[in-house]
């Protein structure tokens, strides 16, 4: 009896604790999420921002790039997986997650990849197998198109940047109304953003929700500003391209409400040595919903890369 007591009086602790500080929580349980996949926080100044990111592992450099509204972490629970392989980065793009923000600049394509290229320059890295989530995968696209002898292959993760991609219910909403829930005005657009964005969302603590539903919400105006750049001066990489000599693996989950996933289709144009892997009852962040086989999928594209 006294030992369930102790225990019932240390969650409840805890669970004060969380209600109290949520901010506070958070970083404690996303550094323990890091710990486990071999993650470290770091930081590197480029001109004008502070890019805040994570590292682990050993071998050939993987950066994960994350969507629009998202962070370096999106990617951690994955990470755990590839790290015995890899030494994997992912930073936080300007204008999100932890990394500055500056109302005055431009967050359009081309300036993210300009700002990576510097952040990567920054670190020494001369070569990376790419990916990219979203919003993310477009800035690998593009990337790989700007300075193609830096990337070795690409991992597009239901990958903006096509007409294809963006011929979504979503995105339809969005330029009717210019409403889109990836734009928080309030913790109860928390819960939507979640059953917008994943299928098969993992179980998310509730001081994590309400610390990123807080940032979010505080980024509200300078991410209404970002995304209407984005979709009024974003040119679809088809009618910049023809096609790359870069390896891509490319993912798509079948229920993603956020893109459409029948952009694999041009994808697989633009990309001739390609492989192609649809996830079944998975939305838009397939390394969040099932990271274990994303991961998997991702490790047995990399072995053929070395054939």
């Amino acid at each position: 009896m006294t030992l369930l007591f102790t225990l019932l009086l240390i969650a409840t602790c805890l669970w004060v604790f969380a209600e109290w500080k949520p901010d506070i929580a958070s970083r404690w349980g996303l550094g323990l999420e890091r710990k486990r996949s071999g993650l470290v926080l770091k930081s590197q100044a480029i001109a004008g921002f502070e890019i805040p990111y994570l590292e682990g592992g050993q071998g050939e450099v993987l950066v994960l790039v994350h969507g629009f509204g998202g962070d370096k972490d999106n990617f951690t629970r994955m990470a755990r997986f590839l790290t015995p392989h890899f030494r994997v980065i992912q930073p936080d793009l300007p204008g999100f997650g932890d990394a500055t923000r500056d109302p005055a600049a431009r967050y359009r394509m081309s300036d993210q990849v300009e700002r990576l290229h510097a952040f990567l320059q920054a670190l020494g890295v001369q070569q990376v197998i790419l990916g990219g989530n979203s919003m993310g995968g477009f800035i690998a696209c593009e990337y790989a198109a700007r300075f193609p002898e830096q990337v070795k292959a690409l991992w597009l993760l239901d990958a903006a940047g096509t007409a294809a991609a963006h011929d979504s219910p979503m995105l339809r909403h969005y330029l009717a109304t210019g409403d889109s829930p990836l734009l928080l005005r309030s913790q109860a657009d928390v819960a939507k953003l979640i059953r917008a964005t994943m299928a098969r969302p993992p179980y998310f603590p509730g001081f994590l929700k309400r610390t990123l539903g807080a940032r979010a919400i505080v980024d509200y105006p300078l991410h209404c500003a970002i995304f209407k750049d984005l979709s009024q001066h974003s040119p679809m990489l088809e009618t910049q391209h023809t096609t790359w000599p870069t390896p891509a693996l490319i993912v798509w989950g079948t229920e993603d409400a956020i893109l459409n996933p029948a952009a694999a289709r041009t994808q697989e144009q633009l990309f001739p040595r390609h492989k192609t892997i649809v996830m079944q009852g998975i939305g838009h962040l397939p390394m969040l919903e099932a990271p274990a086989q994303t991961a998997q999928d991702f490790l047995e594209f990399a072995r053929t890369l070395s054939v």
